[in-house]
């Protein structure tokens, strides 16, 4: 065996770095130009296609744009599920009414985050959506998503699970974040698709 393969592998902290710094390099301009492609891209989907309701998020800063296409599904009569951060860090959820229904609201010393200002519809209410859009860093071959370590969504697919309820889980990410492998762990679920700038890759 050669000294590369007795290597360790990036843990999740190091690669949650990596991804996270690329994504600050990014102008304002990459960031609108794929914004524009992944709504485009996951229009394209037939599962949100025949979706009546989609479990969303509103992306901050570098993440890849989702606002164009909240707005598409939303203008074709989609109802859209955002969430709002509870203080143990699960999530409750609001429909989207279009930009002017989202406020900011800043949890303690962290980015404020654009949340649903109308009425809180409960944590279970995911388990209704058709699709949900995860927010993610990367996603490997096999469908292993690396989130951003809070635990909001490990919270929300077992709350899915739990309930059985099984609607496809997407993920919208920049194509340089689509990767070989990622740590998994045993609690972690592969999601069905993810949707780049340049297409979808589907998992399961």
């Amino acid at each position: 065996m050669s000294h590369l393969e007795d290597e360790p592998e990036p843990d999740k902290r190091t690669l949650r770095r990596g991804f996270l710094a690329a994504r600050n390099a990014l102008t304002t301009d990459d960031v609108r130009t794929a914004a524009l492609a992944l709504a485009e891209r996951a229009g394209e989907l037939p599962e949100l296609a025949h979706a009546r309701t989609v479990a969303a998020y509103v992306s901050v800063g570098g993440e890849p744009g989702t606002l164009t296409l909240l707005d598409a599904l939303h203008a074709r009569g989609v109802r859209v599920l955002l969430p709002a951060l509870l203080p143990d860090n699960d999530l409750d959820w609001g429909a989207y009414a279009g930009e002017g229904s989202l406020a900011p609201v800043r949890h303690g010393g962290r980015t404020a985050l654009l949340e649903p200002a109308g009425e809180r519809l409960g944590p279970d209410a995911v388990t209704g959506a058709d699709v949900v859009l995860l927010p993610g860093l990367a996603v490997d071959a096999g469908g292993m998503r690396l989130g951003r370590g809070g635990g909001s969504y490990d919270r929300v697919l077992a709350r899915l699970a739990a309930a059985g309820a099984r609607p496809p889980l997407v993920v919208l990410l920049y194509d340089g974040e689509v990767v070989d492998r990622l740590p998994a762990e045993a609690h972690d679920r592969p999601v069905h698709a993810v949707v780049t700038p340049s297409g979808v890759r589907r998992f399961v």
